[in-house]
């Protein structure tokens, strides 16, 4: 059975900050990840494109970085939603962070051709600011690990 993500955070977002490449649903030229809760944890699942070829075979890291990057701060988005009582296709306003800082560990040459799977641990540092710790695997082969401090976006962060 193909595990899937039926309610996404960032289906949610805002119109105006859904068009980040790496999770923004309104970016056609994105990767349009999409996070959800798998119990406890988070999960973002990702089938790499032709394009995200490394050397034949194999996955280039800066989608790992990206997957890692995005999964952070959905994560952190998730995590804050549920605090306020709230969970992705409730209908209420969803909170969006942006990257304070991101690390990422490449433990194994990814895979082309396997399923991306990002699974997040939240834990809150300050009412604003989130660190998610994630692992990435493909399939079950554990390909990197990563730490993503998420901060709540500040209401001046607009266009």
């Amino acid at each position: 059975m193909t595990e899937t993500i039926e309610h996404a955070i960032q289906d949610e977002y805002a119109e105006d900050f859904a068009w980040c490449y790496g999770c923004g649903r309104l970016n056609e030229d994105g990767l349009q990840l999409r996070t959800g809760w798998k119990g406890n944890d988070t999960i973002t699942l990702y089938e790499p494109r032709k394009e995200h070829t490394a050397i034949p075979g194999f996955v280039y890291g800066g989608l790992l970085a990206s997957l890692i990057d995005c999964h952070g701060t959905g994560s952190a988005s998730l995590f804050l939603h549920r605090k306020n009582g709230h969970e992705p296709g409730s209908g209420e306003e969803t909170p969006r962070f942006v990257t304070g800082s991101l690390h990422v560990d490449f433990l194994k040459p990814t895979p082309h051709g396997k399923t991306l799977k990002a699974i997040g641990k939240v834990e809150e540092i300050h009412p604003k600011k989130y660190k998610v710790i994630v692992e990435v695997f493909a399939e079950d082969i554990k390909v990197a690990n990563g730490e993503v401090v998420a901060v709540l976006m500040p209401s001046t962060f607009t266009s």
